[in-house]
């Protein structure tokens, strides 16, 4: 098969298995590891030569290493240090020793015992933070703690990667080798230091005058690469450079930047990393070895919670949350991949016993996201067996009378900080992650779900809610989420935004309690500003804006359009505008009531008359038309042009 037919393939697959194990709410890792079981040799053989795959396949680790550092954070790093140098290690240690000592006793090599316990001692910082992100749980103290101990294992794995290959390649004593690689990797950390400290800074502000995005983007490349490559020159592992670049690199204010520009490159090679393990997955040996698979993985599970609950509870976390914590990290992770697949490429360990290694940690990966959704259920029954007190506090389970906002964009943000001011409390629901990470981390109450759900309305706590508030501008979505809300909530107050009135008459309908048109309003605190600096008493300025919006600004719909005049809004509504029409010659309607014209059952109104001068609003049905007049029709635009044409038509 040529190259261009298997990158073809290879995407292909993994485009369908993302998206597919997207919507079924999986991690996407699982569908990397399925379509490189698909493509590699013990599924359809697209990739018959799987080295050549393994060799691109490691710059995804450098460029994950890479962004990790850029993430490392000294002071967050010792905000958790009770949890990050107490629980972390020990939790590290602990199965890891544990896992060596099991495999021993079955009579395997220490080498292979040691690279198995390092590789499950470690958990998916990947799919845990993913998970807790879309929860809105990362700045609860269970997702703290988590959040601590991951930090602590993506140091030990990188410390690991350093080891590994100075332990593989050694002749002589173990030990000394490693001390070596440790020495080597400090002096190392001094140059980057003083490279990154003096030297990188000055170069990216040069690249940034530049202003060009491909010359950054290659120059932020270059950077993890150059790194990689100088640790690999000196005998070490590529992961170590790429962290210490981005380490350095983390602590200046091109950060955010240069991560937006690697995570395309990291997102795409890291897929293609984890289809390559993929390819070490054998179904004839599952099917073969799954005596020992599967309760193997069931081991993990039990063993890593338990243990990592017992050490939280040694350091002083409650109980439900030492509980929850030891269930989120129950799985193995992405960098016990990451070391299987470099022991195999050193030949330190058998494709054979990491394809059962992969495939275990495969299982507690699938099981992750239950164990996440139903910790707080599984410590409420441990605390109840136990008699121990119920110290649970999910993000709205104790609060009522709050404001539930749907979207926390800007409108939304700005709405939670002045009911803040007020202490009303509120809960968002929104669907960008990364909006959800900044927002949970400086401490706010918001949820990752689509607000139309009913599972997601009822973690936000609308049982206890005072009102709902649609802040971002959906008419369709607005209408479908007032209905799921009333169905089971009738009395809950809405506020709904919009950008215009569009919509307007719908969305009452739908049960909106008050509709706010962005652009009506927008209008009448034009008119308002316009009205005070002509000497209008503020008091009449006041009494026009209430009288306008008690009107469901009945004055401000509608208006003249433009050249470019949309016909539908982004929900697909007809626009409504004004058009005025002059009853000139024998026009059809000249003599003849409003009422008796047909103009209502097309839905269109009559706004106005202009006659002699002098405008006549809101005209009844009783009102004669006139030759001369100028009728100012209000309605659709198909709608106005068929009432024009009524009007006019002999």
């Amino acid at each position: 098969m040529s190259m261009l037919a298997m990158i073809v393939l290879l995407l292909g697959t993994s485009v369908v298995l993302v998206t597919l194990f997207r919507r079924l709410h999986l991690p996407a890792i699982l569908a990397y590891l399925l379509a490189g079981l698909a493509a590699g040799p013990f599924g359809f053989a697209w990739v018959e030569n799987t080295v050549n795959i393994q060799h691109l396949a490691e710059f995804g680790i450098v460029f994950l290493l890479f962004s990790l550092g850029l993430e490392f954070s000294i002071p967050k790093l010792m905000s958790l240090r009770r949890i990050v140098f107490g629980a972390g290690p020990a939790q590290v240690l602990t199965t890891g020793i544990a896992v060596v000592l099991a495999m021993r006793l079955f009579g395997f090599k220490w080498e292979t015992a040691v690279i198995t316990g390092c590789a499950l001692s470690l958990s998916s910082t990947a799919i845990v933070i993913r998970e807790l992100i879309s929860r809105g749980e990362v700045n609860t103290a269970y997702g703290r703690s988590a959040t601590g101990i991951l930090l602590f294992q993506d140091l030990a794995a990188v410390l690991m990667l350093v080891l590994l290959p100075a332990l593989a390649n050694s002749h002589g004593d173990p030990w000394q080798a490693a001390g070596e690689t440790l020495l080597q990797a400090l002096l190392l950390f001094v140059g980057i230091f003083v490279v990154g400290k003096w030297l990188l800074p000055k170069l990216l502000e040069e690249t940034g005058r530049v202003r060009s995005d491909e010359v950054f983007v290659m120059t932020a490349l270059l950077l993890a690469l150059v790194a990689a490559w100088v640790t690999h020159a000196l005998g070490l592992s590529m992961a170590l450079g790429a962290f210490l670049a981005g380490m350095m690199l983390g602590e200046s204010h091109f950060r955010h930047q240069i991560e937006s520009d690697i995570r395309p490159f990291r997102d795409l090679l890291l897929g293609l990393f984890f289809m390559s393990v993929g390819m070490l997955i054998d179904p004839a040996l599952f099917l073969e070895k799954w005596h020992w698979i599967v309760p193997g993985a069931l081991f993990l599970i039990i063993f890593k919670s338990l243990i990592t609950t017992v050490l939280l509870r040694l350091v002083g976390e409650r109980a439900d949350t030492a509980v929850r914590t030891g269930l989120v990290l129950s799985q193995g992770g992405e960098f016990g991949f990451v070391l299987v697949t470099l022991a195999v490429s050193l030949n330190v360990f058998s494709p054979d016993r990491a394809g059962l290694i992969v495939a275990m940690t495969v299982l507690t990966m699938i099981a992750t996201p239950a164990l996440i959704q139903n910790s707080a259920r599984v410590a409420r029954k441990v605390q109840q067996r136990m008699a121990l007190p119920d110290e649970s506090n999910s993000i709205a389970d104790d609060i009522s009378g709050h404001v539930i906002l749907c979207g926390y964009g800007r409108v939304g943000q700005n709405l939670s900080r002045y009911l803040s001011r007020f202490h009303i409390e509120t809960v968002a629901i929104d669907s960008d992650i990364v909006r959800i990470h900044e927002s949970s981390q400086a401490g706010e109450k918001i949820l990752f779900g689509d607000a139309s759900r009913k599972d997601t309305l009822e973690r936000a706590g609308i049982h206890r809610a005072s009102l709902l508030v649609i802040t971002f501008d959906d008419a369709r979505r607005a209408e479908k989420i007032m209905r799921l809300v009333h169905s089971f909530e009738p009395n809950m107050r809405v506020l709904v935004r919009t950008r215009d009135d569009t919509s307007l008459d719908q969305l009452i309908e739908a049960g909106a309690t008050e509709v706010v048109p962005e652009v009506l309003e927008a209008s009448l605190m034009l008119i308002a500003h316009a009205l005070l600096l002509m000497e209008v008493p503020l008091g009449k300025v006041l009494a026009t804006l209430r009288q306008s919006r008690r009107d469901r600004y009945k004055l401000l719909h509608g208006y003249y359009h433009g050249d470019s005049f949309p016909s539908m809004d982004s929900a697909g509504n007809a626009y409504r505008l004004l058009h005025a029409v002059t009853l000139a010659g024998k026009a059809r309607c000249q003599g003849r009531r409003i009422s008796e014209t047909g103009l209502e059952k097309l839905n269109v109104t009559i706004r106005a008359i202009r006659r002699a001068g002098t405008n006549i609003q809101d005209p009844e049905g009783d009102t004669v038309l006139e030759s001369g007049d100028v009728v100012i029709l209000y309605g659709p635009l198909d709608a106005v042009e068929r009432g024009e044409e009524l009007l006019l038509g002999g």
